[in-house]
């Protein structure tokens, strides 16, 4: 059987055995694998679409695995099939991660219904794998009806994961800061959904990070966004949420939230529009990546590199000329 029909195949060994092959195609970056992964993802394409793509992100330590098995769990029960598209951070040095998200989902990751892929970032920006969102493709292809993609953290530059997915879900700790901590004007404006996690350890100081984010929000205007107009009741507006991953606390609740966002995307036809801007972003993250393998992969770049970047270096030429140069000799016709 080839990989696309057992990707299509019913639920079991052999489907999982061929998700995972599928991923490992994708992330390679041999030209022969890439040009087999593009021709499964055209094949698989008209299978996929039907899942629920959900973002989580937090600081380290938020208790982000510890909450997507919770939830993962509890979805199972309901008859639900999750994949969980886990990004670990990739040391700048070694270029090494760990990957360590399965031994800390030890529940999720055994059971049936459920499909966990950590993935390094290998230095991709945004919190994600350079690959996620065509592994996000053949879970859907594979019939798992929720895909979780866990970042590595929460920073400036990542904030891919709002990029790629349907709902961005934020997880903050119950005393991680006063009010000017809770205003992280770049990954709040993107956020759907704040969760203080570990409520139970601090109530007091829960409800009062929930008030804070609440009010930080309020601040930012509801996101800054414009579809977020306060006169229309079919938009969503941002909520914060108190819940226990650990003790499996408030996970009803949480999933209440995100079906009743759904439910409102979907009506209004916001999620499609959402994700077919996702898609031409996408396209276009790929042509740039491209582009820059293709310039450092040039001849004449890779012969004049050196010299220049030496010039560089050392002052003898500015960064701006030796731009120009280097694109110069890429020309037709130079």
């Amino acid at each position: 059987m080839d990989l696309k029909a057992s990707l299509l195949a019913a639920p079991g060994p052999q489907q999982r055995r061929a998700i995972a092959k599928a991923i490992t195609l994708l992330e390679s970056t041999r030209a022969d694998h890439r040009a087999r992964a593009d021709e499964l993802l055209t094949e698989l394409l008209p299978h996929t679409g039907k899942s629920f793509r959900l973002g989580i992100s937090g600081v380290p330590g938020v208790g982000k695995s510890t909450f997507i098995e919770a939830l993962g769990l509890a979805l199972i029960g309901q008859g639900h099939r999750v994949a969980v598209l886990a990004i670990d951070p990739s040391s700048s040095v070694s270029g090494g991660s760990i990957l360590g998200d399965k031994t800390r989902m030890e529940q999720l990751s055994i059971h049936p219904q459920a499909y966990i892929r950590p993935s390094p970032s290998s230095g991709t920006l945004g919190g994600v794998a350079a690959k996620t969102r065509e592994a996000m493709l053949v879970c859907e292809a594979a019939g798992y009806d929720l895909v979780i993609v866990e970042t590595v953290g929460v920073g400036q530059s990542e904030t891919a994961v709002a990029g790629m997915t349907d709902m961005f879900v934020l997880l903050q700790l119950p005393n991680a800061g006063d009010d000017l901590q809770a205003i992280k004007k770049g990954v709040m404006e993107l956020a759907d959904l704040v969760v203080i996690n570990k409520a139970d350890i601090d109530r007091d100081a829960a409800t009062r990070a929930q008030a804070q984010i609440t009010s930080a929000l309020r601040i930012l205007g509801q996101h800054g966004r414009p579809d977020h107009a306060q006169h229309d009741a079919t938009l969503w507006h941002a909520q914060v949420l108190q819940l226990s991953a650990l003790k499996a606390q408030g996970i009803d609740a949480f999933w209440q939230a995100v079906t009743r966002f759904r439910g409102l995307q979907e009506g209004s036809g916001r999620l499609a529009a959402r994700r077919r801007q996702q898609a031409l972003a996408w396209m276009w993250e790929r042509i740039e990546s491209g582009l820059r393998q293709a310039f450092r992969q040039h001849p004449q770049v890779k012969s004049l590199l050196p010299q220049i970047t030496r010039d560089v270096e050392h002052g003898r030429l500015a960064a701006s000329t030796a731009a120009r140069q280097l694109l110069q000799v890429m020309r037709p016709g130079h």
